[in-house]
């Protein structure tokens, strides 16, 4: 299977990994990305979240990670002038081949979108077992639906972003390539906590 051709979007650098099928609330008030949200209404197209390598969230523009999750807006609200509510849903993966800086800070970038990770690995038991407990004790409603616990990407990416990692290690999770690679990490994750099958 090959990728698609490179695509066109605006990056959002931030402090946080957004993983496919993951859930995003975001309060966007600076000036470049309520434009930035206008332009991805109007077009129903995605833009893209990446976590930053250097810099900060506001002001001038940060450096963001290469690899990063393209996001599609799923629901926004306006509470009020100059304010954005929004629910944005991970898509698939992609790598920055190429990347401009508007004179105000709004990142654009040539991207090359990621195959999918191969998921006919089986699911790791104490990785899937800790999934399971979470959904459990949080509420399946704090997920994506329908839960696919037999889908080892599915399961690796909700560990990654329940787990009390820090954002360097879940953008490495992010980047794995391998749904069974990444399960086998994050069970190293959980047995260092003291959680066994």
């Amino acid at each position: 299977m090959t990728a698609d051709p490179v695509q066109e979007i605006f990056v959002f650098p931030l402090n946080t990994v957004l993983f496919p099928d993951g859930v995003l609330p975001l309060k966007v008030f600076e000036q470049r990305y309520i434009e930035m949200t206008k332009a991805c209404l109007r077009d129903n197209r995605p833009f893209g979240v990446c976590l930053i390598r250097e810099g900060r969230e506001v002001g001038t523009a940060a450096v963001p990670e290469p690899v990063g999750c393209f996001a599609a807006i799923e629901s926004w609200d306006m509470p009020q002038l100059g304010l954005f509510h929004l629910i944005a849903r991970g898509g698939g993966r992609f790598r920055i081949r190429e990347m401009r800086v508007a004179p105000n800070h709004l990142i654009s970038a040539a991207v090359e979108p990621l195959p999918p990770d191969d998921s006919v690995h089986d699911v790791e038991p104490l990785c899937r077992k800790v999934l399971q407990a979470i959904i459990e004790k949080v509420g399946a409603e704090r997920f994506p639906s329908p839960a696919r616990l037999d889908d080892a990407a599915w399961v690796g990416y909700r560990l990654a972003e329940v787990l009390p990692l820090e954002a360097r290690a879940k953008q490495d999770l992010l980047e794995m390539t391998d749904a069974a690679a990444r399960l086998e990490r994050l069970r190293a994750v959980l047995v260092k906590q003291g959680l066994t099958a």
